[in-house]
């Protein structure tokens, strides 16, 4: 059993990080964790040079991802609330699967198991839920989401307490004083941990199942 989590966030060991490595915690099986942080990460260009063999083409880091994809069983993807959206870089990753859309129907990564790792300082569903509903397009597998709340970039910017429009405002009204059991921390969330252990055990049992139901009938 090999599973392969990512996260698609550009801060590293941060919340995103940590969960996806909770869930990759109770994995009974080889696997490994990638951080997209300072990768370079292209969005999709749809010039289409994908369409003969299923290999894009663009130069940059998602080359060396294409392999290790494509040789998990399954995969635990995570990503942050950018804005009430998904951030760049995760969305960047999502597009380049693009590639792996044509021949054969479209079915190079079809059943591949996906757990989902959701974060956000507020509404931290957001992520999980784009992330799933772009699943279908590789024909992937929605195994489960698990979300935390995570600390906005307010926090630690250095103008959080006076910023009239940030997160910690938003949050906490005026006059707030930024104090570290203030800031949200995966520490401060044991709930979320042991749910994202749990998707870890689920995962894995649906390995197993496919593992045992044997090859899908071409």
């Amino acid at each position: 059993m090999n599973i392969l989590g990512i996260s698609g966030s550009p801060r590293r060991h941060q919340t995103t990080d940590r969960l996806v490595q909770e869930v990759l915690s109770a994995v009974e099986g080889e696997t490994e964790f990638i951080s997209l942080a300072g990768r370079k990460i292209s969005p999709c260009t749809a010039c289409m040079a994908c369409v003969k063999d299923n290999t894009c083409k663009i130069r940059d880091d998602m080359a060396e991802l294409r392999p290790k994809i494509m040789e998990a069983d399954g995969l635990v993807f995570g990503a942050p609330n950018f804005f009430s959206n998904l951030n760049g870089l995760s969305h960047c990753f999502l597009e380049r699967f693009c590639q792996f859309r044509h021949l054969a129907d479209g079915k190079l990564l079809a059943g591949k198991p996906v757990a989902i790792v959701s974060t956000g300082t507020l509404q931290p569903e957001i992520p999980g839920e784009i992330i799933a509903r772009t699943l279908p397009y590789y024909q992937m597998e929605h195994v489960g989401t698990v979300s935390a709340q995570g600390a906005a970039a307010c926090f630690t910017c250095g103008f959080g307490e006076t910023c009239t429009i940030g997160a910690v405002r938003g949050m906490y009204g005026k006059g707030v004083q930024i104090t570290p059991d203030l800031i949200p921390n995966l520490d401060q969330q044991p709930e979320a941990c042991q749910e994202a252990r749990l998707l870890g055990k689920k995962l894995a049992e649906r390995l197993r199942q496919k593992r045992a139901a044997g090859p899908s009938p071409a």
